[in-house]
């Protein structure tokens, strides 16, 4: 079966100490991991997606707005993925099969394009990693799931800045969409 790795939002606002919206030290532990499958994909040239945050400054209109502080302002470093990963990414962003893909909510496939890629490509199994496990993750995954698309959790390379949230997340993911956790 083809398959493909979603890399969701690990970015500077997301990562970084002084990140706009960050988990921190959960979303910093998993660098090394989430960087080395990224790399592992591109090198076997299978689809990396790099399904990243994009928000307009003061959007009255985006239901984030009263939830959370400003983060991934389109045209700010806190939309640059987080250490090593910019540097994958700016290395093979030329390649085919690696492809930025700019997302308004929560879900990588939310107006986007994303299911059409995929689809284009008879890709059917998808690998998750990036932050929030809670959140941006989970909610890309259901959609996943909705779609009928096999889903793989890559557990050393997810994380949240809600431990409980994660934990929860993760257990959901295999019990209610027959996740595979790695």
């Amino acid at each position: 079966m083809k398959k493909a790795l979603i890399n969701i939002d690990y970015t500077f606002d997301f990562v970084a100490e002084e990140g706009a919206l960050t988990c921190g030290k959960p979303g910093q532990e998993i660098e090394s991991e989430l960087t080395r499958l990224t790399q592992s994909f591109i090198d076997n040239e299978e689809l990396v997606v790099f399904a990243i945050d994009r928000h307009k400054k003061d959007d009255p209109f985006h239901p984030e707005t009263p939830l959370f502080p400003p983060h991934n302002i389109e045209g700010t470093e806190g939309r640059h993925l987080y250490g090593s990963l910019q540097q994958t990414f700016e290395q093979n962003k030329h390649l085919n099969h690696v492809m930025w893909l700019d997302k308004t909510r929560y879900s990588a496939f939310a107006g986007t394009n994303l299911d059409l890629v995929l689809t284009e490509r008879t890709i059917r199994e998808l690998h998750l990693v990036g932050v929030c496990t809670d959140i941006c993750v989970l909610h890309t995954a259901v959609d996943a799931y909705n779609k009928g698309y096999k889903i793989v959790i890559h557990e050393k390379a997810v994380a949240s800045f809600n431990q409980k949230g994660h934990e929860w997340a993760l257990e959901h993911f295999q019990s209610s969409l027959n996740a595979t956790i790695q």
